[in-house]
């Protein structure tokens, strides 16, 4: 029985973190985890955006099982349910798509998810919203004077998220809290989503000359609103931008890792991933639609299990982030639960068995709850294939790591084996219905949704 420390970063793509090959020093306190522990090479996302991708990860589900991802169903466990009753737990996180009227909270004794206190969020927009009728007329002057102010003159409001110092600090009470395990923490750094507006020590620390934020805010529109507009110049800010932003995360991850090992103890487990990439002009793209492209897809997967532990070592078995909480409750010496459909990755970790999983599969629709428009993915070594309403697309990851160009008419046999794993799959994710009610969402939470480019 382990403490577990779990930290997920949104819209971190892999690539551009130093242990996975990146030229700038993005990510020395990651690096460092890596370079004590394990680092998996090949790790996957079952979804492309927050919503869809946190089943996965918190209860070991895809996006369209139990009924779809309006919410957690309750035939699903997660990932606290599945822990001992003795192990102190808590989360803290700011992506209000994983706050407890969405069911995250489930398991936790203390959950922060800034629904009630959402510290320097939106300061402006909040006291508008609180003090005047929403549908009044001046309401919607004012709060239209806000968006105004931001598209056309590159004013920034407020952020609608925490940024990373203050849920550090908040993870670090509690955590300093805590005299006696086994405990749990889960936290969620929300920075490197955009908008990106770092601190410019971070982005002096890249050797970078800071944007200003209204520069910031200007560029972060038009990526939204317009990305076809955006010069290469506009481009390679942004990219400097989002390094800035993983750097200032990963500072706040050193800070948090340190922190948490003096107080727990070396031998306390880390576990690092992202829910998700974040795509950055590849394929006309900017941000994480739901293209399952690898840019969105690949994703940082680092374990770090103590000094005293095995060797540290980069795995390049395929792994999904499925297998995220079977591993952290199997550590934690939890009980697994008949609702995961991943597996521990304590057979690679501790080198002591063969991994079953030879690929992975994600899952969407443009309904919450598994209606509308289907989108899966398939990805192995070597194929990636992409199915859109029926229509699918077949690439050649050895040949075409750009996934550039679909060989599904060259290829029919890798087309047809493909397409049997994913009926499998649409039968799993038939047998495990639910009717999930609707989430009903205050005009507040819509609108620090709508902050962060998510349409309801």
């Amino acid at each position: 029985m382990r403490d577990v420390l779990f930290i997920t970063v949104d819209s971190l793509r892999a690539d551009h973190l130093g242990c996975y090959g990146y030229g700038r020093e993005t990510t020395p306190a990651i690096d460092a985890l890596a370079a004590g522990g394990h680092r998996f090479e090949n790790a996957f996302a079952h979804a492309c955006a927050t919503r869809a991708s946190f089943p996965s990860i918190l209860t070991s589900a895809t996006a369209l099982m139990h009924g779809g991802y309006e919410r957690v169903s309750e035939k699903q466990t997660l990932v606290t349910e599945a822990l001992p009753d003795a192990c102190r737990t808590a989360g803290f996180h700011s992506n209000l798509y994983l706050s407890a009227e969405f069911g995250y909270d489930r398991g936790f004794e203390h959950f922060f998810d800034s629904k009630t206190d959402p510290g320097r969020i939106a300061r402006l927009k909040q006291v508008v919203k609180r003090r005047l009728d929403e549908d009044g007329a001046l309401y919607r002057l004012l709060s239209g004077a806000v968006d105004t102010a931001e598209k056309e003159a590159g004013l920034s409001f407020g952020s609608a998220y925490v940024r990373a110092d203050e849920i550090t600090d908040k993870a670090l009470a509690w955590a300093e809290s805590q005299n006696r395990g086994p405990r749990f923490g889960w936290v969620h750094y929300m920075d490197v989503h955009h908008p990106y507006l770092p601190p410019e020590r971070h982005q002096r620390a890249l050797g970078l000359d800071p944007v200003d934020e209204r520069e910031a805010v200007r560029l972060r529109r038009t990526m939204v609103e317009e990305p076809e507009n955006l010069t290469s110049d506009e481009r390679e800010t942004l990219i400097d931008l989002y390094d800035a932003e993983t750097r200032f995360a990963d500072a706040e991850i050193g800070r948090l890792v340190d922190s948490v090992r003096d107080s727990w103890g070396e031998d306390t487990v880390i576990v690092l991933t992202a829910d998700h990439g974040e795509a950055l002009g590849e394929h006309g793209q900017f941000g994480h639609s739901q293209t399952f492209f690898d840019e969105v897809l690949h994703v940082p997967l680092v374990v770090d299990l103590g000094p005293e532990s095995s060797e540290p070592k980069t795995h390049d078995e395929i792994v999904g982030l499925l297998d995220v909480t079977p591993t952290i409750v199997d550590y934690a010496g939890g009980t697994q639960s008949e609702a995961f459909h991943g597996h521990s990755l304590r057979p690679l970790l501790d080198g002591t068995g063969e991994w079953p999983r030879e690929h992975v599969v994600g899952d969407w629709s443009a309904e919450n709850t598994g209606e509308g428009e289907h989108r899966y993915a398939y990805r192995d070594r070597r194929w990636k294939y992409v199915e859109r309403d029926g229509v699918g697309a077949l690439y050649d990851l050895r040949a075409d790591p750009g996934e550039e160009r679909d060989v599904a008419a060259d290829n029919p046999d890798e087309r047809e084996r493909i397409e049997a794993v994913l009926d499998d799959h649409r039968r799993t994710i038939a047998a495990t219905a639910d009717d999930l009610s609707t989430v009903e969402m205050d005009e507040t939470t819509k609108q620090r949704l709508r902050d962060l480019g998510y349409a309801e």
